[in-house]
C-alpha cells in the first residue's frame, strides 16, 4: 500500500472513531428539542438584537458567541444549530488529535484520538453547558497543527491557523487561551520568521477584538466580586485531593456536574499511570516534533495547570483574590480549571506515544493488544460519558406560553424583566436541570435578568448597577411601574416568589400556568439609545473578514487538514 493510500485509510479511522464517539455520546439528542442545561441554551430562533452581541452593563462573558448564535439563527433553527456544534466539538476533537499525534502505528492515533474526546474535562464542562470553551478545546489540536506547519513554512498554514483561532475566540477565554498558544509555541529562537509570527499574533489578535472592544464599552467595570475565587476553585472528586483530580483532567468546581465515576476509589491509581506514560511519552514527542516544539508545549501546558490549581495552592487564593478585585479582566481566572485545555492536550499526546513505546517492548501480538486496551481505557474509567453522561443531556420542549410571550412583546419592542430574580432557574418541563434563565434569548427584545450568581452558601455578586437598582426596588417592595421597563415576565414555579406591591399598576397580556407577562403603562416610548457601536461592529467585522480571509485562501489550494 502506497503512503498515500495509507494517510487516506488512515484518516478514514478517524473519521469513523469520530462518529462513533459523537453517537455513543450525543444518542440522547436523537429525539426532538432542545438540552437545557447551565450555561447552554438554544431557542428557536436566537434574536438579532444589540444587547447580544455587547451588554452595556455587564462584562462580554458570551462575546461573540451570542452574536455568531443570533446570526447563524437567521439561517439554521436552534435545534439542528445546537446539534451541530455539540457534534462539531466531538468530531474535531477525536480527528485533531488524532492528526497531531506524531504516531508511527495507527492504534496510537486512536489512542490519542479517543482519549483527547473522552476526557473528564469535556464531560464536566459538556454538563456545565460551556460549548463555547468546548469549542477551544476541540480547536486546539488543530491549532498546534497548524503552528507547527507555519514553523515548517508549509503552504497554508496560516489561514488553517487563523480558521482554528476563530473557532476558539468564540469566548474570552478561547480568545486568549489561543493568544497564548500562538505566542509560547512562535515567539523566540527557533521560529518561523518576524513576519509569519507578526502576521500569526495580529491575525489572533484581530479575532479577539469583539470581546475586548465589549469589554471596553461596558459601563460594567472590570473588576469581578472575589467570593468567586472560593466559589469557583478546583475541588477534589475522590480521596486523592483537587490537584490529582486536575491531573486527571477533572476538578471542576460544582460537584453536580461531575460524573458519578470520577469518586470511584482506583481512578487516582488510573491518573498516576497516565502520568508515567506521559513521561515517557514527552520523549518521543519531542523527538518527532520540530525543535523546540514538544518544549514550549510541555511549558504551556505546566502553565495551564499551575492556572488551574492556584487557587487550591498554600497564598494562591489570597493573591486570586486581590487579582480579581482590583485588575480589570482578572475575573477571568476564577474559574481556573477551565484553563486546562493546554494540558490536557499535551498529557494525551504524551500518553500515547508513551503507550506506542511500551507497547513496542512487548512483541507481538501483546503490543497490539496493549495498544487496543489503551483506546478503550477512557471509555472503562469514564463509562459515565456515554449516553448525554449517563442521560443527563435530555431534549425537552419549551411549553407553548413562551412563544405567545415572545409574539406579544414583540408587538411594542422595550425593554423587559424576568422574575423572580434568579440567574439560573430549574424547571419542572426541563427535568429538574438547573439552566440559565431562558428568557434572555428566547424573547425579542432586552432582557434584563439577575447576576448574581449562587454558588451552594456563597452569593458571587454581578457587574450590573442597573440589576442592583432593580433588586433595591423589589426588595423595598416599590412597584416598578415607575422604571424604565416595558415589560416584566412573571415565571411561576421558578426562582421564589414576587411581592404583589412590586408589580402594582401594571397591566395583564398574559396569563398562564407558567408565564405571566405585564406591560407598563407608564413608561415612555424607548429613545435612540446611544452606545458605543460602531467600534463594536468594526470589530466584529474585522474578525469575520479576517475568517474569510482564510477560507477563501484555503479554498484555492488543496490542503491536507
Amino acid at each position: 500500500m502506497s503512503s498515500v493510500s495509507a494517510d487516506r485509510l488512515g484518516r478514514l479511522r478517524l473519521h469513523v472513531a469520530a462518529a462513533v464517539t459523537a453517537l455513543l455520546v450525543l444518542a440522547p439528542l436523537g429525539r426532538p428539542g432542545y438540552v437545557l442545561r447551565y450555561d447552554m441554551v438554544f431557542v428557536p430562533r436566537q434574536p438579532l438584537r444589540w444587547d447580544l452581541f455587547a451588554s452595556g452593563d455587564a462584562l462580554p462573558r458570551a462575546v461573540p458567541q451570542d452574536a455568531v448564535v443570533s446570526l447563524l439563527s437567521l439561517a439554521v433553527p436552534g435545534w439542528l444549530l445546537q446539534r451541530i456544534v455539540l457534534v462539531a466539538i466531538i468530531w474535531f476533537a477525536v480527528v485533531g488529535a488524532g492528526r497531531l499525534v506524531p504516531a508511527r502505528r495507527e492504534l496510537t492515533r486512536l489512542v490519542a484520538a479517543i482519549g483527547y474526546a473522552w476526557t473528564p474535562f469535556l464531560a464536566e464542562r459538556l454538563l456545565l453547558g460551556q460549548w463555547g470553551l468546548l469549542l477551544t478545546y476541540a480547536a486546539l489540536p488543530w491549532l498546534v497543527r497548524a503552528l507547527i506547519g507555519l514553523r515548517e513554512g508549509r503552504r497554508g498554514a496560516l489561514p488553517r491557523l487563523i480558521v482554528a483561532a476563530a473557532a476558539a475566540a468564540i469566548t474570552p477565554t478561547g480568545g486568549l487561551l489561543a493568544l497564548t498558544t500562538v505566542s509560547v509555541l512562535l515567539l523566540g529562537r527557533g521560529g518561523p520568521g518576524r513576519r509569519a509570527c507578526g502576521a500569526a499574533i495580529g491575525a489572533v489578535a484581530t479575532l479577539n477584538l469583539p470581546w475586548l472592544v465589549a469589554a471596553m464599552v461596558t459601563t460594567a467595570g472590570g473588576r469581578s466580586d472575589a467570593e468567586g475565587v472560593a466559589a469557583f476553585a478546583a475541588r477534589g472528586e475522590n480521596w486523592a485531593g483537587p490537584l490529582v483530580s486536575l491531573a486527571g483532567t477533572g476538578g471542576i468546581w460544582n460537584s453536580l456536574t461531575t460524573p458519578a465515576s470520577r469518586g470511584a476509589l482506583l481512578v487516582p491509581v488510573v491518573t498516576a499511570g497516565l502520568l508515567v506514560l506521559a513521561a515517557l511519552g514527552f520523549p518521543v514527542l519531542r523527538d518527532r516534533w520540530p525543535a523546540g516544539v514538544a518544549a514550549r508545549l510541555g511549558v504551556l501546558s505546566i502553565g495551564a495547570f499551575v492556572g488551574a490549581a492556584t487557587a487550591t495552592l498554600p497564598g494562591g487564593a489570597a493573591a486570586l483574590r486581590w487579582l480579581v478585585a482590583e485588575v480589570p479582566g482578572a475575573g477571568l481566572l476564577r474559574d481556573g480549571q477551565k484553563l486546562l485545555i493546554p494540558y490536557v492536550l499535551c498529557l494525551v499526546l504524551c500518553a500515547a506515544l508513551g503507550g506506542e513505546r511500551t507497547a513496542a517492548r512487548l512483541g507481538q501480538p501483546a503490543d497490539r493488544l496493549a495498544l487496543i486496551g489503551l483506546v478503550l481505557l477512557p471509555v472503562a474509567v469514564l463509562p459515565d460519558l456515554a449516553y448525554g453522561v449517563a442521560g443527563r443531556l435530555q431534549p425537552v420542549r419549551y411549553p407553548q406560553e413562551w412563544g405567545v410571550v415572545a409574539r406579544a412583546v414583540a408587538q411594542e419592542p422595550g425593554p423587559a424583566l424576568s422574575l423572580p430574580m434568579s440567574m439560573y432557574r430549574s424547571y419542572g418541563w426541563n427535568h429538574g436541570t438547573v439552566v440559565i434563565d431562558p428568557l434572555a434569548r428566547y424573547l425579542p427584545v432586552e432582557v434584563v435578568t439577575d447576576d448574581t450568581l449562587l454558588v451552594g452558601d456563597r452569593a458571587v455578586d454581578g457587574e450590573s448597577g442597573r440589576v442592583a437598582h432593580l433588586r433595591a426596588t423589589i426588595a423595598e417592595r416599590r412597584s416598578l411601574a415607575g422604571s424604565d421597563l416595558r415589560w416584566v415576565v412573571v415565571q411561576h414555579r421558578s426562582g421564589g416568589t414576587v411581592p404583589p406591591q412590586v408589580l402594582e399598576g401594571l397591566q395583564v397580556v398574559h396569563s398562564g400556568s407558567e408565564l405571566t407577562l405585564y406591560r407598563n403603562p407608564t413608561v415612555s416610548p424607548p429613545g435612540v439609545e446611544q452606545r458605543a457601536g460602531w467600534p463594536l461592529i468594526l470589530s466584529l467585522g474585522c474578525a469575520l473578514a479576517m475568517l474569510l480571509y482564510a477560507i477563501l485562501s484555503l479554498s484555492r489550494r488543496p490542503t491536507a487538514w
